[in-house]
């Protein structure tokens, strides 16, 4: 029973800036959770039928659970309550979006099931222009699990842990 609560403390202690809200609000707020609400309310456009165009399998399916997980794991990181839980779930959606849609603009062809866009130029730089928000999302959530949400969150006031601000 130690032993889980230990993990639970190391999960939520964070000794980072207080200015790591900065970083939540752009991953949380700007980006995770109204692109969820957006993949809900425009399925054809931004959910399912954007799924089902990529290649990802069960878009029927898999549309709605990236934009519930996105919604729900984007308002944790915006309130600081279970962050470093919070990111892994988008981590890995920041690695199939760059799976699914960059590596086949970096192949200049589709790769597995997912399919190539059609773009004026592919290859290298083109994959890296159109990889620069899901590469600094990831590098975003990537440094929130690595510091935590830092002291103004509600992991520090409900768990107290950390340094004070």
């Amino acid at each position: 029973m130690k032993a889980k609560v230990s993990l639970h403390r190391q999960m939520v202690d964070s000794n980072a800036s207080a200015w790591t809200i900065l970083i939540r609000l752009a991953v949380g707020l700007v980006v995770f959770f109204p692109e969820g609400i957006q993949k809900l309310i425009f399925p054809a456009i931004l959910g399912a039928g954007r799924f089902a165009r990529i290649g990802i399998p069960a878009p029927e399916v898999m549309g709605p659970f990236v934009g519930v997980v996105e919604l729900a794991c984007g308002a944790l990181v915006i309130l600081g309550l279970f962050t470093r839980w919070a990111t892994i779930p988008l981590i890995v959606t920041m690695l199939v979006a760059l799976v699914a849609t960059k590596l086949p603009i970096l192949l200049g062809h589709g790769f597995g099931p997912f399919s190539l866009p059609d773009f004026k130029r592919y290859g290298f730089w083109s994959a890296q222009h159109e990889a620069r928000a899901d590469l600094t999302m990831l590098l975003g959530c990537l440094y929130l699990l690595i510091v935590g949400a830092g002291p103004w969150s509600l992991d520090r006031r409900w768990f107290g842990t950390g340094r004070q601000p």
